[in-house]
């Protein structure tokens, strides 16, 4: 617990009481979101607290399910996925790209970079614009191992 101390307020699970648990093993509350939706092993066994987590906060997933690619991880448990989608144009009959950006609440448990491919959910509003939780890395983006460098003579 004390190395998960990194803000100015006492950071605790709401559902787990400290008394008592100074020598015996660390209590962790965890849930499943349901929906076939695996808690990831992190959650489990991790030690941080995130109470906009859907696994170990207060936050039930409702309503649309999508499917992203993460764009953005520049904001603090925060990420911004786009979705792109074809609109019909009646006039021309043919179809025209769009997209939109979502920003979605990241957990700690996740490990997210630009171009995974991952699952949010909607749940309440966590913040101004926040209404997505990220519940699943689909497709992770191939590791960048630096630049090709020009190595010809």
């Amino acid at each position: 617990m004390a190395d998960s101390q990194h803000e100015k307020a006492f950071q605790k699970q709401d559902a787990v009481s400290l008394i008592g648990r100074v020598s015996r093993k660390k209590g962790r509350w965890f849930k499943s979101v349901g929906l076939g939706f695996k808690t990831p092993q992190e959650a489990i066994e991790g030690d941080y607290v995130d109470k906009k987590c859907p696994f170990t906060g207060n936050v039930s997933i409702r309503g649309r399910i999508l499917r992203a690619t993460v764009v953005s991880t520049k904001m603090r448990r925060t990420i911004v996925v786009r979705r792109d989608y074809l609109h019909w144009i009646r006039k021309y009959k043919r179809f025209e790209k769009r997209h939109r950006n979502i920003p979605a609440h990241c957990s700690p448990c996740f490990r997210v970079r630009d171009g995974d491919f991952v699952t949010i959910g909607q749940c309440r509003p966590l913040s101004k614009t926040v209404r997505f939780n990220v519940l699943r890395i689909d497709r992770a983006a191939p590791a960048e191992e630096g630049k090709k460098m020009f190595t010809g003579a």
